[in-house]
């Protein structure tokens, strides 16, 4: 880690990316007070504002194009990914000469738990005055919808089966999902809903092939507003961890949530951990198996995950 001052990076001026739809409208009511004391901390800034999902990736590309290294994304997980993937899918310079963080005003604030960004402004502004600058993996994730193929690149947690279910309803609440609690019902109104799919995972010479509950690929460990789904994971070991969990009855879901907080989902015999450089993951019938990173929906398989070969620079405590 090299501790810096932010003072000591003033030749050049922070980007900021703010989605005012974050945190169910929060980040957009909080802006007006947060830039004032932006100001007020003679911190050199300019700032832009989505209006559209992706759009923050845009933002981002014009700005670097422009000479803009230091990105802070404001808003939840979800713009923290678009931010990355303008960050990582501009074609101006190397990913790793941009220095990037999140101030967070979502829903979850799942990513910063690992990295310790606080997530209160009043104790962000100090770390952000007097942080450091580290590195962690940054996975990409290839996989399809409406027939086409994508790439994009995550930082926390991709989901498959269940959790991308629940995120892809989460779809149908324009307004965001305005707390922790309408989350976890909406995980549990969700499981009565879904039909477990029979997918095929290969990594390392290996192939799983049954119904799979969920399957998880983590470069963090957080997700869901605080879930552990893989508690194995480490930010710059250079490997995915990989959790699958086979076919479990509802009234088995409901009775192990407390582990999937615990971090200790790996005890159940339906679950097993591993840690892997790549992994695919393919439907065994027509039901498609649904793909989520970082909280955003995505698509669906066939999906093949690996890491990229650059890291994420990170301006952190």
């Amino acid at each position: 880690m090299i501790q810096q001052n932010i003072n000591e990076k003033k030749t050049l001026s922070w980007l900021f990316v703010v989605n005012p739809a974050a945190g169910a409208g929060k980040a957009g009511k909080r802006w007006p007070s947060i830039q004032a004391a932006l100001q007020e901390a003679n911190i050199p800034f300019t700032t832009v504002f989505t209006n559209k999902r992706f759009h923050a990736g845009e933002l981002v590309a014009e700005a670097v194009a422009k000479g803009c290294r230091q990105i802070v994304a404001v808003g939840g997980d979800g713009t923290a990914h678009e931010v990355v993937n303008g960050i990582f899918q501009q074609p101006t310079c190397p990913p790793e000469d941009i220095t990037f963080t999140l101030l967070p005003i979502g829903t979850g604030n799942d990513w910063i738990k690992t990295h310790r960004i606080p997530r209160d402004f009043k104790r962000w502004l100090p770390y952000f005055m007097n942080g450091k600058t580290g590195y962690q993996d940054v996975g990409w994730l290839d996989y399809r919808l409406n027939g086409e193929q994508h790439r994009r690149y995550f930082i926390n947690v991709a989901g498959l089966s269940y959790d991308a279910f629940v995120v892809k309803e989460s779809l149908k609440y324009p307004s965001g999902i305005p707390n922790k609690l309408f989350y976890l019902l909406l995980i549990f109104r969700c499981l009565f809903k879904f039909r477990i799919p029979q997918a095929r995972v290969l990594f390392d010479g290996q192939t799983f092939e049954n119904r799979f509950y969920t399957i998880n690929i983590g470069i963090c460990r957080y997700s869901g507003s605080g879930i552990q789904m893989v508690p194995h994971a480490l930010p710059n070991d250079g490997k995915l961890a990989l959790t699958l969990v086979k076919k479990v009855s509802k009234l088995e879901v409901l009775l192990v949530t407390p582990l999937f907080y615990l971090g200790k989902i790996g005890w159940h015999p339906a679950v097993r951990l591993f840690q892997t450089m790549a992994v695919k993951i393919a439907p065994l019938e027509t039901q498609p198996v649904l793909v989520e990173a970082d909280g955003e929906f995505l698509g669906e398989s066939p999906v093949e995950i690996g890491l990229s070969g650059n890291k994420l620079k990170i301006w952190m405590p």
